[in-house]
Formats: structure tokens, C-alpha cells, sequence
């Protein structure tokens, strides 16, 4: 393989792991075998910030993304491709010039969501990118509510309870039904130092340990507005949340279950974890 490898720009947000957006980079990269030619994958992910919360948060804005980015890599690593992966700013155009101009292209692959839902397309990305850089541009649709069967994308919200044996025990059980990918949340408390991340780092390590694919980030404190965002963030078929019995969670107080139900319209499962299990879960 004496040429100079063939240079692959995936460029995606939300659709980042859809499967149509994995086969294309799959294809290309056979077509290179079959060239005799090493190729490069790099994926960029411009960054997109909620719609819900009087403030945003930076912070979350840049983990949701870095968590899409590791699905992609993980997705294509499945399929036997290695890619690097770059976290760009919310302008998808100049996320993509910049790209072209720091690890340059050959080709360019742009995935979104079908013309009816992509902001992308109605503000024309496609075909700036194909005139402006000179480089081919393959533009691939990915319908996440098609691609569900693929696997089941589970949202999961909990913040002292994250590791107890009832939730982790549904997680199990579920992706032994089928094939699912966990997104993990943790609503931070307002008091609380790093025991959070520690806790989302815990479980996070579990799972994977009990071979369930999940990313998860720490997010704001109010978990109904956490809930909200994480649905801007992320691509979600069901959310599971858990808490402490009712006389122990202030979740259930705010009647947070039944208001995550009506206003996002997924189906939302409701798991206990006793205090004695969620300390048990810390150090299991």
C-alpha cells in the first residue's frame, strides 16, 4: 500500500450512530481493501445546544457530544474500523471546512436526520460543503425511528440510587431481551461534590463489565429540565428512572414520573432502589 491512504470525513451530530451512516463508512473502507489502499477515518461532531433551561451549560453541551462521538467510534470499531474523533462547534459548515482544512478529505460523508427534520438540510449543507471545499460529498439520511431495530436506546436517570441491584438488574435483563445502548444520566444536587461523577464512573464501569454498551454524563440538578435536554442530546426510544421509596425521594414529590410520561411521550418505567441496595450498588 504504497498510495497515500484515502481520507474518510464523516460528519454527523445526532445521527452519528445510525446504522445506514455505519455501513456507508463500512462500504468505503471495503472499497479501499479492495484498492489495495489504507484509509483514515476521521468523525466530526458538532456540538448542539438544548432547547430546554434558562441557562446552558457548556459543560453538558460539550459531554453529550463527546458521548455521541464515543458511540460512533464504538459502532465502527464493531465492525472492524478504527476512527478518531473530533468534537467541532455548533456550525456544521464551519465544523467541516475546519476539518477539511486540519485532517483533510478525500471524501466527505454528512449524515442527518430525513429532510422533514434536518436543520442541516434546510440550510442547504450538503451542497455548500460539495461547492465550497471541491471534495466529493456523499449525504446519507439516517431515520433514527427506522433504525431502532438496530438496538433499543435507553435513557437512564438517577443520581444516589444509580447503582443499586434493581436498576442494574433491569438494565441486564433488558439487553438480555435484545440489544440495547444505555445513555446515563445524573442529575447533580445542588450540595454535592465529585461523589456524582464518582458514581456515574462506578456503574458506567459495571456495565460494561457485565458486557451492556452505555456512555453517561453528569448534568444539572433539576432532573425533569436534565430529562429534557438529554432528549435534545441524545436519540431515546424508552427512559427508565429511579429513585428512593416515596417517603425518602423529593423526585417523586415533584410527581416527576408522571410529568417526564406526558410531556415526552415515551414509555417510562419507574424502578425503587431501597437506601441499603443504593450503598450496597456504591461498592459492588
Amino acid at each position: 500500500m504504497s498510495e497515500a491512504p484515502r481520507r474518510i470525513l464523516v460528519v454527523a451530530n445526532e445521527t452519528v450512530a445510525g446504522r445506514p451512516l455505519i455501513d456507508a463508512v463500512k462500504r468505503h473502507a471495503e472499497q479501499s481493501h479492495a484498492e489495495n489502499r489504507a484509509f483514515q477515518v476521521t468523525v466530526v461532531a458538532p456540538q448542539n445546544v438544548p432547547r430546554h433551561g434558562s441557562i446552558i451549560d457548556d459543560v453538558s453541551v460539550l459531554a453529550a457530544a463527546e458521548n455521541r462521538l464515543k458511540l460512533t467510534i464504538a459502532a465502527l470499531r464493531e465492525v472492524g474500523i478504527e476512527a478518531r474523533g473530533e468534537i467541532a462547534d455548533e456550525d456544521p459548515y464551519g465544523a467541516t471546512m475546519d476539518a477539511i482544512a486540519e485532517f483533510g478529505a478525500d471524501e466527505i460523508i454528512i449524515s442527518t436526520h430525513p429532510q422533514t427534520r434536518s436543520g442541516w438540510l434546510r440550510r442547504d449543507l450538503v451542497d455548500r460543503v460539495r461547492d465550497d471545499s471541491g471534495v466529493p460529498v456523499e449525504h446519507i439520511v439516517v431515520d433514527l425511528d427506522a433504525d431502532r431495530a438496530e438496538a433499543t436506546r435507553t435513557l437512564v436517570v438517577a443520581n444516589q440510587t444509580v447503582g443499586g441491584e434493581p436498576l442494574i438488574g433491569l438494565l441486564k435483563g433488558k439487553n438480555a431481551e435484545s440489544r440495547h445502548r444505555f445513555i446515563v444520566i445524573v442529575p447533580k444536587s445542588d450540595n454535592e461534590d465529585d461523589s456524582a461523577s464518582e458514581r456515574l464512573a462506578h456503574v458506567l464501569q459495571r456495565l460494561e463489565d457485565e458486557g451492556l454498551m452505555a456512555i453517561g454524563q453528569v448534568t444539572e440538578a433539576d432532573p425533569f429540565t436534565a430529562i429534557q435536554n438529554a432528549l435534545r442530546f441524545y436519540a431515546v426510544d424508552e427512559i427508565v428512572i429511579s429513585t428512593f421509596p416515596s417517603t425518602r425521594s423529593g423526585w417523586l414529590r415533584s410527581d416527576l414520573i408522571n410529568r417526564v410520561r406526558q410531556t415526552t411521550g415515551k414509555d417510562v418505567q419507574h424502578v425503587v432502589v431501597n437506601p441499603q441496595e443504593a450503598r450496597e450498588g456504591a461498592t459492588a
